[in-house]
């Protein structure tokens, strides 16, 4: 399961924003939600599991933040585009923070011919975060304001063994906040993508290709971080810390890339597993 810490009392730096976050039901998306939820953002939280949804919306609730639920499919235009919709006429506002959180990883390796894996890979990272991207920068642009957080990966820089396609994916999120930023010049939107390292999250390892996993040294049907050590893990409250660091930035500032990773994590170490 994923380590999270409790939060001390924040300053509500995000009073009147409404945040909208994908891939909310576990793992950096949900520790997302929560962060910005303590600093006073109306939290749209979206995924696919709807009790997963309404817990997290209950919890925020009970602590005093703002949320909603939504269900979503991030690959599907129209999903996202109702999605949003829905969520500023509950909210009662624009969607001033967007952080596409969703995301799936399959061990492959290219040899194994793993085709519906990769194709999950590409509609999720890939057509999911173009979907949501393309469903709110405009409105963003026109009033000139907002600000778009991907999460992508340090598997963005360099290549691990075994995660070819998710490799690819995640390169494509990173050009793809670059071309946002080339394009929001002047607007006053920012684009922020944050390339998080190991982190021990409720991902499970269920593909099937058994020999790529075994190649980089993790188990089918085990928690990525189930096994880890505190210093070779980063927790899903540090990812959510450096979105919160990112969004409440001072305007004239654009912080534009963050790398995240473990102490211990060696950059470009084969070994490793990024998430």
């Amino acid at each position: 399961m994923s380590r999270e810490r409790s939060r001390s009392p924040r300053r509500h730096r995000l009073a009147g924003k409404v945040a909208l976050i994908t891939g909310a039901s576990s793992g950096i998306g949900r520790g997302v939600a929560l962060a910005l939820a303590s600093e006073g953002a109306a939290v749209v939280v979206c995924a696919r599991r709807k009790e997963l949804l309404d817990s997290l919306k209950a919890e925020i609730e009970a602590k005093g933040g703002r949320a909603f639920s939504k269900v979503m499919d991030v690959t599907s235009r129209d999903s996202v585009h109702k999605g949003v919709q829905e969520a500023e006429a509950e909210s009662r506002g624009s969607i001033d923070i967007l952080v596409n959180c969703a995301g799936v990883m399959y061990f492959t390796l290219m040899k194994n011919k793993k085709y519906e894996e990769w194709q999950q890979t590409i509609d999720v990272c890939v057509s999911g975060t173009t979907n949501c991207c393309g469903a709110l920068f405009p409105a963003m642009v026109d009033r000139k304001c907002g600000h778009i957080v991907n999460i992508s990966s340090d598997a963005a820089r360099t290549i691990f063994p075994a995660l070819t396609v998710y490799n690819a994916a995640k390169s494509y999120i990173q050009v793809l906040s670059k071309g946002l930023r080339a394009e929001a010049v002047g607007t006053g939107v920012r684009v922020t993508d944050v390339q998080p390292g190991d982190v021990a999250t409720d991902l499970i390892v269920n593909n099937t290709d058994s020999e790529a996993a075994a190649k980089v040294g993790v188990t089918i049907g085990k928690t990525i971080g189930a096994e880890g050590t505190r210093n070779s893990f980063l927790d899903v409250s540090d990812v959510a810390d450096v979105v919160v660091y990112a969004v409440t930035a001072p305007q004239h500032v654009g912080v534009h890339e963050i790398l995240i990773e473990p102490r211990d994590q060696m950059f470009g170490d084969p070994t490793s597993v990024s998430t």
